[in-house]
């Protein structure tokens, strides 16, 4: 089947660069997509991630939008029980107002942090248990069918913000069936349950106002470069920083590891599990890229992928961006 591609940008802050080149990045790569013909691009919530620049997600996504032109912009997603439902469908209705036909929202249930995060949030480790529930309020605000009599969320955009329930659980997947929305699975960094998720959605599907047929959403890293070898560089780069920055966050902060100390890490069974939530990595040419996603895309039946460009350099990402995004153009064509 012909593939949909999209983009997830972490917002990540390199080393030596500050938030605000992160911003700026962000821009360009945004900019990188739109023109290589991507369907939109989502940013995450996180919290204190020293190398993740999106825990303002609606902020960052206001700010993109308004250095694009075209491209779809949305959350991927807002974490719905770190906020009330009401603050989110007036942040989104904003955004839905200001650049209209280009908003989207992705909704998650965890934390998107650690627990001391989590506490300083004002979150408690039972909010998550409210969130079918704080989903169709906010569902409510946006349509302009609240279910709290006397409160409506302004601005109320004219135009529709579509829902996306994210996932890597059967939880997400029957929530999204059971809703009738779009479901999104986090595979590009954890991929056990992807298969079997992707299958309880199809199955309890109810169709809804906003769809009338599943749809799948799957989350892809990529690493694409005009050669095999480069690619594969960038990706090991890259996975280095990414497990050095997991090894720090559990405590170690002051530890300098060497990429050889790194790379035994990895390859020892208490890397093992760190190393296997990057199993869904496409590496190589344009070509090798591509014929990795369609067959990634056919094994699921999804309808759209959410790819991670991970490459460090910003240039060496845009152009991952890039060699992608035209390889994909290249093939028969996608309807919408």
């Amino acid at each position: 089947m012909p593939i949909a591609v999209s983009l997830l940008d972490l917002a990540s802050i390199a080393p030596g660069q500050t938030a605000r080149d992160s911003f700026a990045n962000s821009v360009e790569t945004a900019r990188a997509a739109e023109r290589s013909g991507y369907r939109r691009v989502w940013y995450a919530e996180h919290h204190n991630m020293s190398s993740i620049a999106s825990s303002a997600t609606s902020v960052l996504i206001g700010y993109v939008a308004a250095h694009t032109e075209s491209i779809r912009l949305g959350a991927g997603g807002i974490m719905l029980p770190n906020h009330s439902p009401l603050v989110i469908a007036e942040q989104f209705g904003t955004l839905e107002t200001l650049f209209p036909g280009r908003i989207d929202l992705g909704l998650g249930r965890a934390p998107g942090s650690d627990q001391k995060t989590m506490l300083a949030l004002r979150r408690n480790a039972s909010s998550a248990d409210s969130f079918p529930q704080d989903v169709l309020e906010l569902q409510g605000y946006l349509s302009g069918n609240s279910r709290i009599p006397g409160v409506k969320a302004v601005p109320r955009a004219e135009g529709i913000v579509p829902l996306y329930i994210l996932g890597s659980s059967l939880f997400g997947a029957q929530l999204a069936a059971h809703l009738g929305l779009p479901y999104a699975f986090a595979s590009h960094f954890s991929p056990d349950a992807l298969h079997q998720a992707v299958r309880a959605y199809r199955d309890g599907f109810q169709p809804s106002e906003q769809l009338a047929e599943p749809y799948v959403m799957a989350g892809v890293n990529v690493f694409a470069a005009d050669d095999h070898d480069t690619a594969a560089e960038q990706k090991t780069i890259s996975y280095r920083a990414r497990t050095r920055a997991f090894i720090k966050r559990g405590g170690a902060a002051g530890a300098d590891y060497s990429d050889e100390e790194i790379d035994l890490f990895l390859s020892s069974p208490q890397g093992a599990q760190l190393a296997s939530m990057t199993k869904y990595t496409a590496v190589g040419t344009a070509a090798e890229v591509v014929a990795y996603l369609q067959d990634f895309a056919d094994s699921i039946g999804a309808d759209e992928l959410i790819l991670a460009h991970h490459a460090q350099n910003i240039d060496d990402r845009i152009h991952s961006v890039e060699l992608t995004g035209k390889a994909v153009a290249a093939l028969e064509p996608v309807t919408s």
